[in-house]
């Protein structure tokens, strides 16, 4: 194995808003960031459609955000994080616009256009080019972070493992070069710190919105060093995929139903009328609704049809191409949608810095798990923690780089019990996609939760390196969370336990996670072996 020689650089592994954000941010530090695919590639902040949330109306303070963040969390969400957060997002859409980020505005140009999305008491939601705000936003940091200096980029370079010193204490990543970059050798990479902005987990899902290769495996790193996780069982589906028969399924924003769109199934019935909020409802009531339509057999719609008619090509341009593009013309026809894994609230627990619970590790965006969210993510919410939690990681990342010695670090090495984690695509893959959507999906109960606990431990007993261990891995820690948590919140709902009960957070180690899963799956088994 090659070792790259710096070891003052701060390594931030991903490159969608929340890496690219951190690498900006951390300047004049040394910052290598490393990316699994070519830069702008496989990252969900291009998918990105709905905006950033933030209080810049006449009529809206972010007092009022944090609340409704608060009431969307279910109860697991961070007052403190929330109001923080809120606090600062209107210093990150003028970042963002001194990045060189052109927001939509008024015809005048004096004023940002602000949308409305479920679960907001006020418009609020900044977009560019219409449903285009991740593109546009992810195009305007890369060509940031190509002209800083301070930043070295490798690309096609996926990060199979982290380095610990003798302490153990994060020291630095093993990465795998591409086949482009002429070299099969794992490649050692130290450095004083890590910060890890991977993404979610939607690829493990049949049914997603995110890229494929979105199997958690930031979060597989941080378990397999020990790092402690929380609230993992808390997967937001986005209640209006676009059903068409593609792979990753493309999405129809939000804001279409902020504009007036409603749901109808094959019998052209509104269910959601009598819903306290209707289609603008939060989230996890939507997607419940409308998969409780297709479990009675019914299809469902989105019609756009009489509230933007021809204007949707303009107001929409993204979903009017994604919808053509899979032979829907949403001008004349209703968009068939279904929910589908869109975002994970939970991940690895960070401080209000973003620091993890292992020394030099920090991650920032959906891998982390920062209490914001809690158990059900408001609408928007997303690039707006990455874009704020990076600036807090780049500051306490530059505190603790004032505090270190001149010398150098000492060397990292490999902990012995870690294996690379891959996100190839293959029947084994497919096989995990399959139990999770079944087992771990919008609806959920012990039974079906035993029975994918016990697959996805055979997926890891039989799988290899090349067809995605850390996939299965990381699977079974969110289902075994899943098991653990016997109510219902949120994004997490049990059929076998439809009640509400304490308001506590899931936290687990990847240890703890295979001894429970080890328990439940013997205890299923008799049952099994009956049937």
């Amino acid at each position: 194995m090659r070792t790259s020689h710096r070891r003052d650089r701060v390594v931030v592994v991903g490159g969608g808003i929340a890496g690219l954000a951190t690498a900006l941010h951390l300047a004049p530090l040394p910052v290598t960031l490393l990316v699994a695919s070519p830069l702008g590639q496989q990252a969900s902040t291009p998918l990105a459609q709905g905006g950033i949330a933030a209080a810049l109306g006449d009529n809206d303070y972010p007092a009022l955000h944090a609340a409704d963040t608060l009431q969307a969390g279910a109860g697991l969400s961070d007052p403190d994080v929330a109001a923080r957060v809120a606090a600062a997002a209107p210093a990150c859409i003028e970042w963002l616009i001194a990045q060189g980020t052109h927001f939509d505005r008024t015809g005048s140009g004096d004023s940002l256009i602000l949308g409305l999305e479920a679960a907001h008491s006020r418009r609020r939601i900044v977009h560019a080019d219409g449903d285009g705000t991740g593109r546009c936003v992810l195009e305007a940091l890369i060509r940031a972070v190509r002209q800083a200096p301070s930043i070295q980029i490798l690309e096609n370079h996926r990060v199979i493992d982290l380095a610990l010193d003798g302490h153990g204490a994060v020291a630095g990543v093993v990465c795998s070069p591409g086949p482009s970059e002429g070299c099969d050798e794992p490649v050692l990479i130290p450095g004083r710190a890590v910060v890890l902005a991977t993404g979610g987990v939607g690829g493990l899902y049949a049914h997603t919105t995110n890229p494929l290769s979105a199997v958690g495996s930031g979060l597989a790193l941080a378990a397999r060093a020990g790092a402690v996780l929380r609230d993992l069982e808390f997967v937001q589906f986005h209640p209006t995929a676009i059903a068409a028969g593609l792979d990753p399924m493309p999405l129809a924003t939000e804001a279409l139903r902020g504009e007036g769109a409603v749901l109808v199934n094959s019998r052209g019935e509104r269910f959601m009328q009598d819903v306290p909020g209707a289609e603008l409802a939060p989230r996890d009531v939507v997607a419940r609704a409308i998969f409780a339509q297709i479990c009675a057999g019914e299809r469902v719609f989105l019609d756009t049809r009489y509230v933007l008619g021809e204007r949707i090509t303009r107001r929409f341009p993204g979903v009017t191409a994604l919808c053509r593009a899979a032979g829907v013309d949403p001008v004349r026809d209703a968009i068939p949608v279904r929910p589908a894994a869109h975002y994970h609230m939970g991940g690895i627990k960070v401080d209000p810095q973003g620091r993890s619970s292992i020394e030099g590790l920090w991650a920032c965006g959906e891998v982390a798990s920062t209490g914001l969210h809690g158990a059900n993510r408001l609408a928007s919410n997303s690039l707006l923690e990455a874009l704020a939690y990076a600036t807090w990681v780049a500051e306490d990342i530059k505190g603790a780089q004032s505090g270190l010695s001149t010398g150098q670090p000492p060397s990292p090495t490999l902990a012995p019990r870690h294996r690379p984690v891959s996100a190839q695509q293959s029947e084994h893959l497919q096989q995990i996609r399959s139990i999770i959507d079944r087992q771990v999906g919008v609806l959920r109960n012990g039974a079906g939760l035993q029975d994918g606990i016990g697959g996805l431990q055979a997926l890891m007993r039989h799988g290899s390196a090349a067809d995605g261990p850390g996939a299965a891995m990381v699977g079974l820690m969110v289902a075994v969370a899943a098991y653990r948590r016997t109510e219902s919140r949120g994004a997490h709902q049990r059929l076998d336990h439809p009640e509400l009960r304490s308001e506590q957070h899931t936290e687990i180690t990847l240890d703890q996670a295979l001894r429970l899963a080890a328990e439940i799956d013997e205890t299923a088994a008799p049952f099994r072996r009956v049937a």
